[in-house]
This record gives structure tokens, sequence and C-alpha cells, in this order.
């Protein structure tokens, strides 16, 4: 691996993706330390300590720990990526959109560029909310002195954010264009990722001090590297359906008659749902979690809080729906039957036609059940071992294992496919990582 490393470095191109995309990640986490002007972060990260608090952590694990710090990033990309669940649905019940999704490259521009719009829109309706909701509570007791709840301060929070998560998304873009990866995956991972370090250090401290079990810690550790291994054999895992082509003869050629197979994943969807699912759980936590004195809104905050038994459910459920949906919309059994028919290819015993149809459908339909069950564990069992251990001081949720292990096999699998492109030899010595089923 370690010589695979060296190769990818020696390739002028490769170096230069990779070098750009640490460069933009760099000015990623710079920006986290750039604080929304007239905020008190003192008193902010005071309050998130509290137990009171606590229904903000999911929003601070996806902007990494940038919501702690109220920094210009304190939205993260939730907004965008909530733009984009709610956008797929549309493109399914919507026959304009619906049109423009099947017109190729164009169409998907559109389609990219109303989701950009909508995620910046969604943006500004949340950070006028925490401006005026959170921020603003209580006579301003989250601002400097100097400060004052009213419309030039909305006006600031406002402008800010919009315009934190406008470089967010011109930042994902260019990773994506010129970098490795794909850019809103990479914001996240790195977000997730450097939280660790701090919580790994604080949590020595526990051990020292006989608050955190060492032995539960490690137990913890173990439980870690198995999750990553785990994840990363389901995340490659796959089933190969035969296929054959006739074969034809014209003039003096023979074409066709070679055999292949149709790779169908068991996990399709990949990370998709998961984080679907924790934009759709950070609507309420984001709607409540500023009416600290209500205890209505605070219990409903609390049921949908992931943390908790009730929440945790739901996002299982939502996850299992979502993998549905997102493998339903992804991966379309009758293009691919009329596809074989078209170009004379078969699956041996099946007749083409409607028959391939539903034989790719139970296929499909089977092991998106397997995928999704295996998605909800990864979300249910780290909480459930945290509770076990008395471990809490680290943020490995369910959700963050599973993107960093999908985002860090998406980007091995861009780096092997560029070294076996120039006969360099790749990160496995035996069998290849394989990509995403399209």
């Amino acid at each position: 691996m370690l010589k695979a490393f060296r190769s990818a470095l020696a390739i002028p191109e490769l170096r230069q993706r990779i070098l750009f995309t640490l460069l933009v990640l760099a000015a990623y986490r710079l920006g986290a330390f750039i604080p929304t002007p007239g905020v008190d972060l003192d008193k902010i990260q005071e309050f998130l300590r509290t137990t009171q608090g606590g229904v903000f952590g999911i929003i601070n694990l996806f902007s990494g720990g940038n919501f702690e710090r109220f920094s210009i990033f304190a939205l993260g990309i939730m907004p965008y990526i909530t733009a984009a669940i709610i956008m797929q649905l549309l493109v399914n019940v919507i026959p304009t959109l619906e049109k423009l999704s099947k017109e190729g490259e164009e169409g998907r521009r559109i389609i990219n560029q109303y989701t950009r719009i909508g995620g910046i829109a969604l943006g500004a309706f949340q950070g006028f909310f925490l401006a005026t909701a959170f921020l603003g509570a209580e006579g301003g007791r989250f601002l400097l002195p100097g400060w004052a709840p009213g419309p030039f301060f909305w006006l600031v929070v406002v402008v800010t954010q919009v315009a934190g998560i406008a470089l967010l998304l011109w930042m994902a873009e260019r990773i994506t264009e010129y970098g490795i990866g794909n850019g809103t995956s990479m914001i996240i991972f790195a977000g997730i990722v450097v939280e660790w370090l701090p919580q790994l250090v604080r949590t020595a401290g526990l051990i020292r001090t006989g608050e955190v079990n060492l032995v539960a810690f490690l137990f913890f550790l173990a439980f870690i590297v198995l999750a990553f291994a785990g994840m990363a054999a389901v995340q490659q895992a796959e089933r190969r359906i035969p296929v054959q082509y006739a074969r034809k003869v014209v003039g003096r050629r023979v074409y066709g008659g070679q055999a292949t197979y149709i790779p169908i994943k068991l996990n399709a969807a990949g990370v998709i749902p998961i984080v679907f699912a924790a934009a759709i759980l950070q609507i309420p936590i984001f709607l409540t979690a500023p009416f600290q004195d209500n205890q209505v809104l605070q219990a409903i905050a609390n049921f949908f809080n992931p943390t908790r038994f009730p929440g945790l459910l739901i996002e299982v459920v939502l996850i299992v729906f979502f993998t549905y949906v997102y493998t339903a919309v992804q991966f379309d059994p009758k293009r691919i039957a009329e596809s074989l028919r078209e170009y004379g290819g078969f699956i041996p015993g099946i007749r083409p036609g409607e028959p391939t149809v539903k034989f790719l459908e139970h296929i499909v339909s089977r092991l998106t059940l397997w995928g999704a069950l295996f998605l909800g564990l990864v979300a249910l069992l780290p909480q459930i071992i945290q509770n076990l251990t008395g471990v809490k001081s680290i943020a490995f949720s369910g959700i963050g294992l599973l993107i960093v292990v999908g985002v860090a096999l998406d980007t091995l699998r861009q780096i092997e496919s560029q070294l076996m492109l120039r006969n360099y030899e790749g990160f496995l010595s035996k069998g290849r990582i394989r990509g995403r089923t399209r």
C-alpha cells in the first residue's frame, strides 16, 4: 500500500489532484475558526456542554464542530443535502423535473442548479431562525457586549451563514472537478475525522482521572476496528448476475458470444440513506432546540434525538425507507432488460423482456433488504456499545463511521483506477477495490 501511495505521488496529474483536495480541505478547516460577528463563543460552548444543549449534537457532528464555534460554516453543508433530498423526491413526482433528469448532462446541470438555490434558501431560513430564536433569545444571552437582537444583527447572521454555505458548495464542486473524490462527501468526511483526535485526547485525560474505565475503552476501540472492517467488507460485497451475448456473423467476422455479468452491490445506496435520514432528523431538532424553556417542544426534540431510543428507532426506519427509495432511483431493471435485449444479451435460464425485469427486481429487492438492515444495524450498534461501555466522550456514531468508510473507499477507488490506467500496481496485491454500480 505504501508503494501505491508513492506511485500516486509520482504521477504529476494525480499528485496535483491530491494536493488540491488537501488544500481546499485545509481552507475549509481555516474557515471553521472564523466566527460569526457579534456571537459570544464562550457562552455558546458552555451552553452546549450542558445537558440542555445535547439536542444540537447531530447538527454539530455534521458541521465538523463548526456549530459550537458558531463559525461562518456553522450550518455546514446539511442545508444543501436536505435540498438534494427534496429535489430527489420532486423529480419522481413532478413530470417537468422527471423529463429534465432524462435529458442527459444538461438536464442534470439544471437540476443541480435548482438544488444549489434550494440549499442556499434553506440555509438562509435556518440562519434567520437561529438569529431570532436562539442567539437573540432572552435579550441576547449569546451576544457580545455592544450587540443587541434586532434587524441589523439578524441580517449579519443570515448574510454570514448564506455566504458560508455558498462558499462550501463552491469548495465541494472544485474538489469534485479538480480534486479526488466527491466534494460534498469529502467535506463531511473532513468535518467528522478532524474531531476524533481531540476527543481521543480528552478521553485519555478522563482515563487518567478514573472517569472512564480503561478496559471498557479498549473494548470500545476493538468494536470500532471490527466495525470498520465489517463496513468495508459489506460496502464491497456484490451479487454478479451472469449475462451471455448471442453470437452474430457479419461477413467474415463473428461478433458477440462473450459472457459477462451485471454487478449488483449489497449496499447499492452507499452512505446516502444514512445522510438523508440524519438530515430529516435535523429538522425537528433544529426547529425546537432554541426553545429551551418550552417543555413540550423539548420533549419533541428529545423524541427525535438519535441518541435516545425513540429517535434511534425512527432513524433506522428512515434509513431502511431511503435505502429502498434511492436504490429504486439508481437501479432501473426495465432499462437494463431493454439494453440487454437491444444488444442481444440475455441472462442464462431467463427469457428476455418482462421475465428478465421480474428476475432483476426480485434479486434487487432481496439484496436491498439486507443492505437496508445492514445500514440500520450500523446506526444502532455504536449507540448500544457506547451505553454498555460508558465511553461517551468520543462521537463515534454509526452515521459518522459509515460516511468515513464509504468516502475512504470511494477515494481509494479513484486513486486505484488512475494507477491502473498508468500501469502502476494498485493498493491491493490480490483483487481490486471494486467501483460503484451505475
